[in-house]
């Protein structure tokens, strides 16, 4: 009985081993089923997807392209935030800090504060610039937040300290901009007027402009994964990355974002709850957020970016939409592993 009993356990060791992950690792059959169906929405987009979504209530998740870094465009400004606002929990700043704005602050993607600046002597709030850099996603009010919470590599730091290791926060917007463009030697500090900027841009050649966009394409800084952008929202929802109060205060700002209704939003039920940040630049289109599912099937965190595409900015968002739904409909019909 015992030489049975022992050649039995042999038996199901060597079928884990050949296996390569113990049977309960095993990936639930309907999650399968669901990245398949990410692969098939991928050829909408004409580009390459990233995706991760994570069930907050059970732990389950799916994962696209989940370790591939993807350039996160105005998405970055969601790890800035955090940064910020970590400084405003250690004490170092206040949200009621006043910052004075100057010609060279005024930056591309930033029309409110553009409007603002025809009169001279403009003084903001941090509380009024992280709510104008993630409401309307303005870019100098962006570049503004991420100098008061220390820059790129303060932000890239937090969240090595929360355990992330897949988020590289490097430049103000106006740096990865120009990139994108074919400027080379922007100010490190982002510190040009747009009539500089729109200079250095009629200079360019096409020669110029087809670097810029290959060298952005290729450049790892300002880049997530798909998986460690999740973890970061997991984090924030799960108040592991700041206090209560403050995740409290990001979560509402991004409740109410304007912008990107066509994305993960798109094809969601009306009166859908959604916390998002959307970035985009050329072939870039993305959005991040955490959707809430109703009753009591609990909440999805949901990445889905996009990179090179060669399709229309619509086939894009629709690309967003489609994947937002699929993974929707997957977790409210499925809101806990069948065993």
């Amino acid at each position: 009985m015992r030489t049975t009993g022992l050649r039995s356990l042999l038996f199901v060791v060597l079928a884990i081993s050949i296996a390569g992950v113990p049977a309960r690792a095993q990936e639930e059959p309907g999650l399968v089923l669901l990245r398949q169906e990410i692969g098939r929405l991928e050829s909408l987009s004409d580009g390459t997807v990233g995706v991760a979504a994570i069930h907050l209530q059970s732990g389950r998740a799916v994962y696209f392209n989940g370790d591939v870094r993807f350039p996160m465009a105005s998405t970055y400004k969601v790890p800035i935030a955090v940064q910020l606002l970590s400084r405003v929990e250690a004490g170092e700043i206040t949200l009621q800090d006043m910052i004075e704005l100057t010609p060279e602050d005024l930056h591309p993607g930033s029309g409110t504060l553009s409007d603002l600046f025809d009169d001279p002597g403009v003084i903001l709030s941090l509380h009024n610039l992280l709510e104008l850099m993630l409401l309307i996603s303005d870019n100098s009010a962006t570049d503004l937040v991420l100098a008061v919470a220390g820059g790129g590599e303060a932000v890239t730091a937090r969240m090595h300290e929360m355990g992330i290791e897949g988020i590289t926060v490097s430049r103000p917007t106006v740096g990865l901009i120009g990139e994108y463009y074919g400027i080379q030697d922007l100010p490190a500090d982002g510190k040009i007027s747009p009539e500089q900027f729109r200079e250095r841009v009629s200079d360019l050649s096409p020669a110029d402009r087809v670097r810029g966009r290959e060298s952005f394409s290729e450049d790892l800084q300002d880049t997530s994964t798909p998986e460690g952008m999740a973890e970061l929202l997991s984090q924030i929802w799960h108040r592991k990355a700041l206090s209560e109060e403050h995740s409290e205060f990001l979560l509402d700002i991004m409740r109410r974002s304007t912008t990107g209704r066509a994305r993960i939003r798109g094809l969601l039920p009306p009166r859908t709850v959604v916390y998002h940040k959307t970035g985009t630049i050329g072939p870039t289109t993305n959005d991040i957020g955490i959707m809430t599912l109703p009753g009591d099937a609990g909440d999805v965190v949901t990445v889905v970016f996009i990179k090179d595409s060669t399709g229309d900015a619509e086939d894009r968002e629709l690309t967003i939409a489609h994947i937002a739904r699929a993974t929707y409909d997957y977790f409210l019909f499925n809101p806990s592993p069948r065993s």
